[in-house]
Formats: structure tokens, C-alpha cells, sequence
């Protein structure tokens, strides 16, 4: 038990005497069905400007069942690193994907995840 606490005061201490510039929390958001738990980072820094990229064409075999996810920027816990674009397959027709997005809020920036949406 004591080494315990020690070893828990200790990951305490060192993570308060890091330069942290991101936090993370768990709202709980409902998109469709189930309730789905998106933990949220909040970054004291606004990511850099977004990368144009060049969107290929979609798979030749059933192209509509495709959607373009563009790229974006992820924290990775120390800074920015850019997440390519990608194809991904439609779960269903009557999904629509909403693009991730950095938005500012009370002087940080905050990582709204990109999610599907049923109509």
C-alpha cells in the first residue's frame, strides 16, 4: 500500500512540475444510437494553418459508397502532427461526415472529432 501511494505521489509531483499545454476531458456526446464517450483536448495554442491536399478519386468499384475524410491536425500530447486524408466507406446512405475542427474557446483551442451523422 505505501509503495503504492509513492508511486502515485511521485506521477503526481512530475506531472505538475511539467509544462503542460493540453488537457483532456470526457463530454459525452450522442450522434446516433448508443451514447459514445469522445474524450475532449484543449490545447493552449492554435493549431497551424491547414494543409491543402490534393484529393484523389474515389475507389473505382462503387465510388458513391466513399466518402473524402480531408486531413487535419492532431495533438499528440507534446504538439501538432498532420493526419492525412483519406477514403472512408460509407456505414451507411444515409451517413453524413462531419469534418473534424479545431475551435477556439476562452483563449484555447479545443479538438472537435470528426463523426458521421445519420439523416
Amino acid at each position: 500500500m505505501q509503495i503504492r501511494l509513492a508511486c502515485l505521489c511521485a506521477v503526481v509531483l512530475s506531472a505538475g512540475l511539467c509544462a503542460c499545454t493540453a488537457t483532456v476531458t470526457a463530454p459525452r456526446v450522442v450522434v446516433h444510437g448508443p451514447e459514445v464517450v469522445v474524450p475532449e483536448v484543449i490545447v493552449a495554442r492554435p493549431p497551424p494553418p491547414v494543409r491543402v491536399e490534393v484529393v484523389p478519386a474515389p475507389p473505382p468499384s462503387h465510388p458513391e459508397l466513399f466518402v473524402w475524410q480531408p486531413g487535419h491536425w492532431h495533438w499528440n500530447g507534446h504538439d501538432y502532427e498532420w493526419k492525412p486524408g483519406h477514403y472512408e466507406r460509407r456505414p451507411s446512405q444515409a451517413a453524413v461526415w462531419v469534418q473534424p475542427e479545431w475551435v477556439e474557446r476562452g483563449g484555447q483551442w479545443v479538438f472537435k472529432p470528426g463523426h458521421w451523422v445519420y439523416h
